[in-house]
C-alpha cells in the first residue's frame, strides 16, 4: 500500500525525516525561581533554605511559559487554566507542525497519520481535531492522541509511527508533542512533589515527521516498552476541583539507576548488538540526578549526553516533548556517521521505560 503522496510500499523501515520546536515568549529563570518560592509557599525559613540548595543543583538555568510568571504563580479555576491550556496548546502545536512539515517538504495533505501527545491539559476534541481543520489536514487523515504517558510519550509516539508504518509502507506520519506544565502550577500544595515540579517544568512543544522510506536521517529499526512492577504510584497526576497536582516518587532516579544497565544490555543483546556499538545516547534527563544515575550505571560521560543536559538547562523538563527537543539536538549539532547506531530511552507513569533503537544513513 502507498500513501497519497506516492510513497514507496518496499520500504522495509521508517525514517525520521524532520523535527522542530516551539517555545511561549515568557522565560521563567533560577534567580526568578529562587525570588518566588518564599513570596509563594507557605514553608518554613529551614525547608526554604533546604529548596534553594535544590534549585542551585537542579541544572535548570531558564524554562519558558506562556504567561509572565506573576500571572503564573496565582491560583485559577480548573475552568480557567483548562481554556488557557487549549488556546495555547493549538497555538504552540500549530507552530511545530507547520515548521516540522516545511523541513520535511510536506503539505498537511501528504499525512496519513497524526499522533498528539499531551498529559498537562484535557481537551476533547482533542488537538489532532483542531489542527485538521486549522490547517486543512485530509479528512480521511488517521488519529491517534496519547493523553497518559507522561514523559514517555513522545518516545512512544516514534515507535507508534513506525509501527503503523510497517502496515501502510510509504505513508506519513506528524507527531506533534505538547506539554503547558506551567498551567498545573499549585500554590497551596507544599508537597515535595509539587515544589520539585516548580523547579525543573517547562512550556513547550515539538513535532517530528516520520516517513515510510529510507532516506537521509535516523532510520528507526526497534522499539520496545518495560514496565516497572509495582510502580504505579511512582509518577502521576491527581485530578482535584483546583487542578492537577502532580504525583512523584522521591526513589525514582534509584529505581531507574538500579535497573537500566541491565534493560539496555537485554534491549541491545536481543538485536545482535552491545552498549559499544552505541554511538549516541537521547536519553530523557527527567531531572539532573535521574540522568546523572543512569550515566553512572552506564558508564556514560557528560560529553556523551550533552544534548540531553543542555535541554535540561535552557528549557527544563517539557515531559513528552523532551525527548523529541533532545532528539532535535543530535540531528543539528552531534549528527552521526552513517551507519552508526544510537539509543533513545525515555521514562513516564506506569511507570514505564520505552527504548527505541536508531541507524543514521
Amino acid at each position: 500500500m502507498t500513501s497519497r503522496n506516492g510513497g514507496s510500499a518496499a520500504a522495509t523501515h521508517s525514517t525520521i525525516a524532520a523535527t522542530a520546536t516551539a517555545l511561549p515568549p515568557h522565560k521563567i529563570t533560577r534567580d526568578d525561581v529562587k525570588y518566588y518560592m518564599g513570596r509563594v509557599f507557605d514553608i518554613p525559613e529551614r525547608r526554604l533554605e533546604a529548596m534553594m540548595s535544590i534549585v542551585d543543583n537542579a541544572q535548570v538555568h531558564e524554562r519558558h511559559a506562556i504567561f509572565p510568571i506573576e500571572y503564573t504563580v496565582e491560583p485559577r479555576a480548573l475552568s480557567k487554566t483548562n481554556e488557557e491550556y487549549m488556546e495555547h496548546a493549538i497555538k504552540l502545536g500549530r507552530e511545530a507542525a507547520e515548521k516540522a512539515l516545511g523541513r520535511a517538504k510536506l503539505v498537511p495533505q501528504d499525512i496519513d497519520l497524526i499522533i498528539t501527545v499531551s498529559c498537562t491539559g484535557f481537551m476533547i476534541p482533542s488537538l489532532d481535531a483542531h489542527l485538521i481543520k486549522l490547517m486543512d489536514f485530509r479528512s480521511d487523515v488517521r488519529r491517534m492522541p496519547f493523553t497518559e504517558l507522561g514523559c514517555a510519550a513522545g518516545a512512544m509516539a516514534i515507535a507508534r509511527a513506525a509501527d503503523y508504518l510497517k502496515a501502510y509502507p510509504g505513508g506519513n506520519v506528524l507527531i506533534i508533542a505538547v506539554e503547558l506544565p506551567s498551567l498545573t502550577f499549585q500554590r497551596k500544595d507544599i508537597s515535595q512533589a509539587n515544589l520539585i515540579s516548580s523547579i525543573l517544568f517547562g512550556d513547550g512543544a515539538a513535532a517530528v515527521i516520520v516517513r515510510g522510506q529510507e532516506m537521509r536521517g535516523p532510520k528507526i529499526l526497534v522499539s520496545e516498552t518495560y514496565t516497572f512492577p509495582d510502580s504505579l504510584g511512582a509518577m502521576g497526576f491527581d485530578l482535584r476541583d483546583s487542578g492537577f497536582h502532580i504525583l512523584l516518587d522521591k526513589g525514582v532516579p534509584e529505581m531507574i539507576g538500579a535497573k537500566i544497565k541491565a534493560l539496555v544490555d537485554g534491549f541491545l543483546e536481543r538485536q545482535g548488538l552491545k552498549q559499544q556499538d552505541i554511538k549516541g545516547w537521547i536519553l530523557h534527563p527527567g531531572g539532573a540526578r535521574l540522568l546523572g544515575n543512569v550515566e553512572e550505571a552506564l558508564g556514560l560521560n557528560k560529553c556523551e549526553t550533552a544534548p540531553s543536559w543542555d535541554v535540561l538547562a535552557n528549557v527544563g523538563n517539557l515531559s513528552s516533548a523532551t525527548i523529541l527537543f533532545i532528539l532535535q539536538q543530535w540531528l543539528e549539532k552531534r549528527p552521526l556517521n552513517p551507519g552508526d547506531y544510537a539509543m533513545m530511552a525515555a521514562f513516564g507513569p506506569g511507570f514505564s521505560a520505552e527504548f527505541l533503537l536508531l541507524q543514521w544513513t
